[in-house]
């Protein structure tokens, strides 16, 4: 695994080949680093629909009718599409379910360090509620989640592509997404590049070190 180059290769696919598509083992490990992505106090703040068939990308693709249709192929000619979506709030019966499943994953010797992870996670769910930002800081840590699934799918050789330029609001509304306490955050589409896509030609550009870091 050589991490600089796939960093210096991957890129932003702007056109995708319809007829290739994800092998399952790849597909699960891409699904596997959205689940396994760090999260604050390990709240996992999220939800990920798949895409993987044309009736379900489609589905995707309504939200960029419009004002957002050069992102319509994206979605309809990539092989697997994630929703990503971020919970708009975390009640104490979400933070149990967190609770119990690193119960059952054995993160606990005794009944005082389970009491103290939950004290813990609902001193930052506090400070969150106070502030009125438990969705923007649920939201941060989906974007988290979005970092791991583009790294990995690189690191893979599977194109990608983070989309925002959506409607969140006709997501939320095909999936039933706010009855769900959820919101549609960010889309990314994974597949493999066209032969027509330029993206694929053009050199990487980013500032030079000295510009974006400095020593303390």
């Amino acid at each position: 695994m050589d991490l600089i180059k796939t960093l210096q290769t991957r890129y932003t696919t702007k056109s995708y080949d319809a007829k290739r598509r994800i092998p399952d083992d790849i597909a699960h490990q891409l699904f596997e680093a959205l689940r396994l992505s760090p999260s604050s106090v390990n709240s996992q703040p999220w939800h990920f629909i798949v895409a993987d068939d044309a009736a379900g990308k489609a589905r995707v693709a309504k939200a960029t009718s419009e004002r957002f249709d050069f992102n319509t192929n994206k979605i309809l000619n990539a092989s697997h599409v994630v929703v990503l979506c971020s919970r708009s709030s975390l009640p104490a019966s979400y933070l149990e379910t967190v609770l119990e499943r690193e119960q059952a994953d054995g993160r606990y010797a005794d009944k005082a360090a389970r009491e103290a992870v939950a004290g813990g996670r609902a001193f930052f769910v506090g400070v969150h509620e106070k502030a009125g930002d438990v969705q923007t800081w649920a939201m941060k840590q989906t974007y988290i989640a979005q970092g791991f699934l583009l790294l990995s799918a690189g690191l893979l050789g599977v194109d990608a592509t983070p989309v925002e330029g959506f409607d969140a609001e006709i997501v939320d509304k095909e999936f039933g997404l706010a009855e769900k306490g959820l919101t549609a955050t960010v889309i990314v589409a994974l597949g493999y590049h066209a032969e027509a896509d330029f993206n694929a030609k053009l050199p990487k550009s980013r500032l030079p070190y000295g510009s974006v870091f400095s020593k303390a």
